[in-house]
């Protein structure tokens, strides 16, 4: 048991040093390209570019519902931590405590338009994704408060699920996106994506059922409950430097992202020619637009390490200070010994680590072809407890206002999770390059900080200033006469 919470405070602890994040509120534009595909592959088609090409993007989020610190401790961290002066915790909070960090690397990657209805795109990710949680306070007061402390000796605890899930892979994705139907008012456009998925390192713990009573500090008994832990077996084999264990054919998998978009186009009349110094641009020439996409289908199968073992935890006495994390253990080291006290479980010897699959469900409103407002909810599928190896996405609720011309474009993000934290960020985009953030305000004015992200890309877009020309969103058609040659 106790395998699973130095793993998951591990986890809140070093979520917090990723102050970096999503492309919150870039992702919406007209002008995200092949960074719209990986939310909804339908935004491919009628985009406002012939061709994107990504060179290199990053994207990295952490947080935690139990440990917060002093902004001026995560750029200067001390040599030894200590409570209520380096990190302080929610010790009496009534909700459950949960941890999540996820990072992705946006590899060079290509969008092309074959003609205004169709496109075609190739993305190249590299991911990770961590979650951890749904522990009571109590017992995270009871690992994390000068564990094992005697004030809470005698009192009977009980967990009825708690978990830690992690998982990297590399990910390659082909879509393909067209308007099915466009009739001048409505355009409908469908898209897909299939995935290569080549697994680097998962794993998983996750005790159910669970109680215990701490005697004395020597002495403590645990009545029921199991423990269920895997990891692939390339983490006991792992090479230096890291980079080497990133072997494209190495635990294959398969993925899928569907996406359907609605946009309303009133006084709208269907395709057309228009002035030649942009591709498309009528691309954003829409009142309303409506999405709806499930990304992230799938997973990938792993070995499990020949050491792993499901465990029954019920054994009569033990010494509480035989579960804690020996300085210089190492956590394979410290996992094989605290197999030691319990009893093992018969269990397969493979596992199947299941992708966060996601819903999402996207409103952009066009105010004059500059500025726009959308609204967007991403909601985790597959969050409960039936499987105990999978990864899932933080349900959220995103409002971003933002203004878009063709070289430049900013954008504010405001965000609710599923765990009522809130936050304001804010993002630009000039040119190529891409930056922001969608907590940087809101934290800015918080004393300490218990979640953090940023994100950056660039990319080789096609630039082409005319003189005299328009850079926003409101270009129109130039409709032919039949008795005169088109312009």
């Amino acid at each position: 048991m106790r395998t699973f919470f130095i793993a998951a405070l591990g986890l809140l602890l070093l979520a917090q040093c990723a102050n970096a994040q999503s492309f919150a509120g870039f992702h919406t534009s007209n002008y995200a390209g092949i960074y719209g595909v990986l939310n909804n592959p339908a935004a491919a088609a009628g985009s406002r570019y012939k061709w994107d090409v990504n060179i290199i993007g990053a994207d990295v989020r952490g947080g935690n519902t139990y440990v917060s610190f002093p902004k001026s401790a995560l750029f200067n961290p001390p040599d030894t931590f200590r409570r209520n002066r380096d990190y302080f915790l929610d010790t009496s909070a009534s909700r459950r405590q949960y941890g999540w960090g996820m990072a992705e690397v946006l590899m060079p990657s290509v969008l092309y338009s074959i003609d205004e209805r169709q496109a075609v795109a190739f993305t190249w990710r590299i991911r990770g994704v961590a979650n951890a949680g749904n522990v009571e306070t109590g017992i995270a007061n009871f690992f994390g408060l000068d564990y094992p402390n005697p004030r809470f000796t005698g009192r009977n605890y009980t967990v009825d699920y708690a978990s830690f899930f992690a998982h990297s892979w590399n990910e390659f994705g082909l879509s393909y996106a067209r308007i099915i139907k466009d009739d001048g008012v409505n355009r409908w456009k469908a898209g897909a994506t299939l995935k290569y998925l080549s697994g680097i390192a998962a794993g998983y713990a996750v005790v159910e059922n669970a109680t215990f009573v701490m005697n004395s500090r020597t002495d403590a008994t645990i009545y029921s409950g199991t423990m269920k832990v895997a990891y692939n077996e390339q983490l006991d084999n792992w090479e230096d430097p890291d980079i080497r264990n990133f072997k494209l054919f190495e635990n294959p998998g398969v993925g899928l992202d569907l996406g359907v978009i609605y946009e309303w186009r009133p006084g709208g009349d269907g395709f057309g020619s228009y002035d030649s110094d942009a591709w498309n641009p009528e691309a954003e020439e829409y009142k309303l637009r409506v999405g709806v996409s499930v990304t992230d289908i799938g997973g990938v199968f792993y070995k499990k390490a020949p050491i792993n073992a499901d465990l029954d935890l019920q054994t009569p006495g033990i010494a509480p200070d035989s579960l804690k994390y020996r300085n210089n253990e190492g956590w394979q080291r410290y996992y094989r010994r605290v197999q030691n006290y319990f009893t093992p479980i018969p269990t397969y010897d493979a596992f199947y680590m299941a992708s966060p699959t996601a819903l999402h469900l996207t409103g952009d409103y066009n105010i004059d072809g500059r500025f726009f407002v959308s609204a967007n909810a991403v909601v985790g599928l597959f969050t409960g407890r039936s499987d105990v190896s999978k990864n899932y996405a933080i349900t959220q609720l995103q409002v971003t206002p933002r203004f878009d011309s063709r070289h430049f474009g900013a954008y504010m993000p405001f965000v609710l999770n599923r765990f009522g934290q809130v936050d304001a960020g804010v993002g630009f985009r000039a040119g190529p390059l891409i930056i922001g953030s969608a907590s940087i305000l809101s934290n800015l004015f918080r004393s300490r900080v218990n979640h953090a992200d940023a994100f950056i890309a660039l990319r080789v877009v096609p630039i082409r200033f005319k003189k005299g020309g328009r850079s926003g969103g409101r270009y129109r058609k130039q409709l032919h006469q039949v008795d005169c040659p088109p312009y």
